[in-house]
C-alpha cells in the first residue's frame, strides 16, 4: 500500500500559488513553469536515483499523528509507533541518507526515530532567529533550504507562507518526507499548507517577483560564481520593504578583504569567494540593500557539524588541519560563518 504524500504536496503547492496569483499576478509565472520543475525533479534521465526515492517516500507508514511540533530543536512529530511501523519508516528513512540538515523526531521520544543529521541546524537557527523581524504573517522564501529543516522552523515561528527552492533530488524527497508524517499539522488560517518546495535554484524563478517579505540565504552565496547576481536575485524577490537574512562563510579583514580559494576549500570545490564582513556589506550596499547589519559571526565547530549514523560520510573534522583547527586542511581560515540582515 502506497501514499499519496508527493502529489498531495505538489496539489498544495499549485493552489498556494493560485491564490497568491490573485492578488500578484507575477505568480501566474510560476505556475506556467510549475509543471516542468516537477517533472524535471522525478525524471529518472535526470536523476538516476529520483525513482528509488520516491518509492521510499511513497511506502512510508501512515501514523496516528499526536502532535507535531515546528518550534523545537527537532522538528517533532509525535505518534506511536509499534515495531512494523519503527522499522519500515526506519528502512525507508534511510534510503533516503545522507541527511545533512536537521534534527528530527519521527514518534515518541522514547521509541521514536532520531533523525541525527551532519549539521546541527537548530544551533544555526537559534543563533539567527532573534535577529528576524516577527515572521508571523510573512511570506517566506528559503533559498538552499536543503530538507527544509529551517523552512520548518520558518512555519513554526507563524509563517503564513514559505516557499523553499533547492534543486537537490534527495533533499526534494527528504522534506516530502518529513512532510507525510507532518500532514495537516501545517495547514494555515486559510485552510492551504503553509510550507512548500520547488525542487530548483533561485535562478530558475521569475526575476524581480517581488512575493515575499522575507528571504533566506543560509550556506549559499560561497557556492556563487557571481555574488553580486545571487544577491541582485534575491532582493528581486523581496517586497519594498522586505528583509533579507544572508548567512555564509566570511573570513577577518577589512573593506577590501576577500578569499578566493585556488583550488578547494575546506575539500570543496565549488566555493568562489569568502569575503570579510565589510567586504560582504558593501557587496549588499551596492546592489541596492539598505539598513545593512552583521547580526552574528560564528566559528563552525566539529560539534555542530560532523558524521553521524544518518551522514556517514566525511565531515568538518577531516576537512580542518589535524595539527591545527584553526586552519582548513589546505591551509585557509578554518570556517567562519556570519549573519547579515538588509532592507530592499
Amino acid at each position: 500500500m502506497t501514499n499519496n504524500t508527493i502529489a498531495n504536496a505538489e496539489r498544495e503547492l499549485y493552489l498556494t500559488l493560485l491564490t497568491i496569483a490573485e492578488t500578484h499576478p507575477i505568480a501566474y509565472e510560476w505556475l506556467t513553469k510549475l509543471p516542468e520543475w516537477l517533472t524535471a525533479i522525478k525524471d529518472k534521465r535526470n536523476y538516476a536515483h529520483a525513482p528509488a526515492y520516491q518509492s521510499s517516500v511513497a511506502r512510508l507508514p501512515d501514523l496516528n499523528v499526536d502532535s507535531v511540533n515546528l518550534n523545537s530543536s527537532a522538528i517533532i512529530i509525535n505518534a506511536p509507533l509499534n515495531d512494523s511501523e519503527r522499522k519500515q519508516a526506519l528502512a525507508l528513512l534511510k534510503q533516503l541518507m545522507p541527511w545533512r540538515k536537521g534534527p528530527f523526531q519521527i514518534g515518541h521520544e522514547s521509541s521514536g526515530i532520531q533523525i541525527d543529521t551532519e549539521w546541527h541546524s537548530d544551533w544555526k537557527w537559534e543563533r539567527v532567529a532573534p535577529h528576524l523581524s516577527p515572521l508571523k504573517g510573512r511570506r517566506v522564501l528559503d533559498v538552499g533550504g536543503g530538507s527544509g529543516y529551517h523552512g520548518w522552523r520558518m512555519a513554526g515561528a507563524g509563517a503564513q507562507t514559505v516557499i523553499i527552492v533547492d534543486p537537490s533530488c534527495l533533499f526534494y524527497h527528504q522534506f516530502m518526507a518529513i512532510r507525510h508524517f507532518v500532514g495537516a499539522a501545517d495547514i494555515n488560517d486559510t485552510g492551504n499548507y503553509r510550507t512548500h518546495y520547488i525542487p530548483v535554484p533561485l535562478e530558475a524563478l521569475p526575476e524581480h517577483s517581488q512575493l515575499f517579505d522575507t528571504v533566506f540565504s543560509m550556506g549559499v552565496l560561497y557556492h556563487r560564481q557571481s555574488p553580486f547576481a545571487h544577491l541582485q536575485q534575491l532582493r528581486g524577490q523581496l517586497v519594498k520593504g522586505g528583509e533579507l537574512v544572508l548567512e555564509t562563510l566570511v573570513i577577518d579583514g577589512d573593506a577590501n578583504t576577500v578569499l578566493v580559494p585556488h583550488d578547494r576549500y575546506a575539500q570543496m570545490n565549488n566555493v568562489y569567494f569568502l569575503p570579510s564582513v565589510a567586504a560582504l556589506i558593501g557587496w549588499l550596499e551596492k546592489v541596492g540593500f539598505r539598513e545593512v547589519r552583521c547580526v552574528d559571526i560564528d566559528a563552525t565547530t566539529i560539534e555542530e557539524q560532523r558524521a553521524t549514523e544518518w551522514m556517514t560520510y566525511q565531515s568538518l573534522a577531516d576537512f580542518l588541519d589535524s595539527t591545527d583547527q584553526s586552519k582548513t586542511i589546505e591551509g585557509y581560515p578554518a570556517p567562519k560563518r556570519a549573519t547579515l540582515i538588509a532592507k530592499r
